[in-house]
């Protein structure tokens, strides 16, 4: 099960260094991510939200790529390119249902202070290397579907104070 983790940071490019940050650590297997997003609030008010890699087209085109081939093995690559994109995009629809709602996205997101941002993920598992990476970007936990104590740990572990005795 993955769990929400949406941190604060005091502007767009700082949060766009820590979306870059997650990417990294994920290839590193420091972070598994289900989902992840970014968000920011311009002086104008209006909000703007990013999300990652778009599975579903991402999965029919491997899928269609993977159908031509065997499909070209057996003297029919266009019904194999149809039957890998059609058995991709099903991949890729239910790799999404882990993904966050943009609408959740927005009304959070709604709530930052103009010209702040947030980065919004989904992790299945992470290693305290990855905390380690964030907390040189002074990330403030905004929200967590976490319990209270796991909360309050990651707040503490990403300010680098150590736990209560």
């Amino acid at each position: 099960m993955a769990e929400l983790v949406v941190l604060g940071f005091d502007s767009r490019r700082q949060a766009e260094q820590v979306w870059e940050l997650g990417r990294r650590l994920s290839r590193q297997g420091l972070v598994d991510l289900a989902d992840r997003a970014v968000a920011w609030r311009e002086d104008s008010g209006a909000v703007h939200v990013r999300h990652g890699a778009r599975r579903i087209r991402s999965a029919a085109v491997g899928g269609a790529a993977c159908g031509a081939t065997v499909g070209a093995v057996f003297l029919a690559p266009v019904v194999g390119l149809a039957i890998g994109a059609g058995g991709g995009a099903l991949a890729g629809r239910l790799l999404m249902a882990q993904a966050m709602d943009t609408g959740m996205i927005r009304r959070i997101a709604g709530h930052l202070q103009p010209g702040r941002a947030a980065v919004f993920v989904l992790v299945r598992e992470s290693r305290p290397a990855a905390i380690a990476a964030l907390r040189e970007h002074h990330p403030m936990v905004i929200k967590t579907s976490l319990p209270r104590e796991r909360e309050e740990a990651l707040a503490r572990a990403l300010r680098f104070q150590p736990s209560p005795a």
